[in-house]
């Protein structure tokens, strides 16, 4: 009788051990190349790397990371959009690249038709903050100050077309300011500028700049999430103080080639979840601000598809040029 119930665990073992195999051997990749197409330390590349040791352990394959910068992120969204739909060429990319780029640039290929959305991985608000010496303690005050002195003002943003660039805009269009826009090349030296007081203002992703609010440089006004900021929590938000149109976030997600197939879309939105899920991954995206928004394609697919009019409109209204 003991024989009998051995052979049937060492059965049921090899049958599980089987299964795992033929389950890690419906991907159809060795190595999936992960795409940021920004350069290395920017939030596209820290979340790509971030899903990197997860993703690899859970469908028992080589992931890797490989920077494509280049033209605010269409260089990387484009070689994506044109590679094999097989699952093993994705892209991290962003709302800049997915949907306010097309508005504002000739693209061979248009991201919305030309890759496939597979999981929401990050979304962070952003603040807009003065420099300490600005004499406003809201934006209010900051309003008041800039139709005080037209022209005397001006904002800062990592390079135009930016989220950043066109939140600044709409500042602008719905408050009738007059600010001149001082593009730069990338946050950090826009940053650099607020802080050294050479430029008052700007918006940046909260993650960005929360260890600068606390050098007391900078002062934070308010942020643009549908609900505070997890990591600025006493900082009211936009909606908050009246300002409706400016619920926004920078929101990044995983995409892949339009012709990959969904079963291998869907696998991977499971598996990317399970890894945004993970206690060492949610900490982390908690700090940038992140609210955990764990969505299907489909979800995901449909919340893009809200997104796409208002950069539209916005990017129309405002006149603004990726200059």
């Amino acid at each position: 009788m003991w024989q009998q119930n051995l052979i049937k665990l060492f059965f049921a073992i090899a049958c599980l051990a089987f299964n795992s195999q033929m389950a890690h051997a419906e991907y159809p990749c060795a190595v999936i190349k992960i795409v940021s197409p920004y350069p290395p330390g920017g939030a596209s590349d820290v979340l790509a790397r971030m899903l990197v040791p997860g993703l690899s352990k859970q469908l028992n394959v080589n992931v890797i990371v490989e920077n494509k910068a280049g033209a605010s992120g269409n260089i990387g969204t484009d070689f994506v959009s044109n590679a094999v739909g097989d699952g093993c060429t994705l892209l991290l990319g962003n709302s800049t690249g997915i949907v306010i780029n097309r508005n504002l640039y000739k693209l061979r290929s248009d991201p919305i038709v030309s890759l496939r959305p597979v999981a929401e991985v990050a979304a962070v608000p952003m603040v807009l903050y003065v420099n300490s010496s600005v004499p406003a303690n809201s934006v209010a005050e900051l309003i008041a100050l800039i139709k005080k002195e037209p022209g005397k003002y001006s904002f800062a943003s990592p390079g135009s077309g930016s989220t950043h660039h066109l939140l600044g805009e709409l500042l602008k269009l719905e408050q009738k300011l007059d600010m001149t826009h001082i593009p730069y090349r990338g946050s950090g030296p826009a940053i650099a500028d607020v802080l050294a007081g050479q430029v008052p203002m700007a918006f940046e992703s909260t993650g960005a700049m929360v260890p600068h609010l606390n050098s007391g440089k900078v002062r934070a006004l308010a942020t643009t999430g549908a609900v505070r900021a997890k990591n600025l929590p006493d900082v009211p938000t936009m909606k908050e103080l009246g300002y409706s149109k400016f619920v926004v976030e920078n929101w990044y997600g995983v995409f892949a080639p339009a012709k990959t197939p969904t079963h291998l879309v869907i696998l991977l939105n499971k598996e990317i979840n399970k890894v945004l899920g993970s206690p060492e991954v949610s900490e982390s995206l908690s700090k940038m601000g992140s609210l955990n928004s764990e969505q299907t394609p489909e979800q995901f697919a449909a919340f893009i598809k809200k997104e796409i009019p208002y950069w539209e409109l916005l990017v129309k209204q405002s006149g603004a040029t990726a200059d």
